[in-house]
């Protein structure tokens, strides 16, 4: 699916789940030097490919009308510092209820270990600035996910559809979390308990065959 389509599509399943409200949240797609990003001001389930612009590493429109999410300057500099080739960015609800409230996301489930583990929460900036895009570029390091204090949150993979589903991952979590919080104090897992999830992982049971 070409890039611009991939936006629209998830663009439109964040919608739907509620991760974005109004405006808010983008995504975007990195092939070679180009980036094709959600434009600034366009409902993300109201979006088209031609909508969508294209940008170069370095911040310059190469193609489209409508200009680039204000947030580009965050997702360029994830493409500078690591690997990841989608980003996606919400203001999803219980991912903004931990940013707003917590310095990181505690492994309550071992379904953390697939964002890399605890989740950091980047320090407060002007969304847009070169500041938040360094804060969350430092959140990041060696990590699927981060949330935006007083903000969203941030998640990155080697594909859209791998980006979105840490997105759907990292609000299960802090909704996990925040529901605890209702009931008592959650349970924190020990890095020797994640270290034999791992384990468990790499080495999976064996059944046998009948007959």
């Amino acid at each position: 699916m070409d890039p611009r389509e991939q936006l629209c599509a998830y663009g439109r399943r964040a919608v739907e789940l509620g991760l974005v409200i109004g405006t808010s949240g983008n995504l975007s797609v990195r092939e070679g030097d180009l980036v094709a990003v959600t434009p600034s001001g366009v409902a993300l389930d109201r979006l088209t490919p031609e909508m969508c612009p294209l940008v170069d590493v370095e911040g310059y429109l190469v193609e489209g009308e409508l200009q680039p999410s204000s947030e580009t300057p965050m997702h360029l500099a994830i493409y500078a510092s690591t690997d990841a080739r989608a980003v996606v960015h919400t203001h999803s609800v219980f991912g903004t209820v931990v940013a707003t409230t917590m310095t990181e996301l505690p492994p309550v489930h071992y379904n953390a270990l697939l964002l890399g583990g605890v989740v950091k929460v980047a320090p407060y900036a002007t969304y847009g600035t070169d500041e938040l895009a360094a804060n969350v570029r430092e959140a990041l390091a060696g990590k699927q996910a981060a949330l935006l204090a007083n903000h969203g949150g941030v998640t990155v993979g080697p594909g859209l559809e791998q980006a979105f589903e840490a997105t759907r991952v990292l609000e299960w979590l802090c909704e996990v979390y925040v529901r605890g919080l209702s009931v008592g104090r959650p349970t924190i897992l020990t890095d020797e308990q994640l270290a034999a999830v791992v384990e468990r992982a790499l080495n999976p049971p064996s059944f046998p065959r009948r007959g």
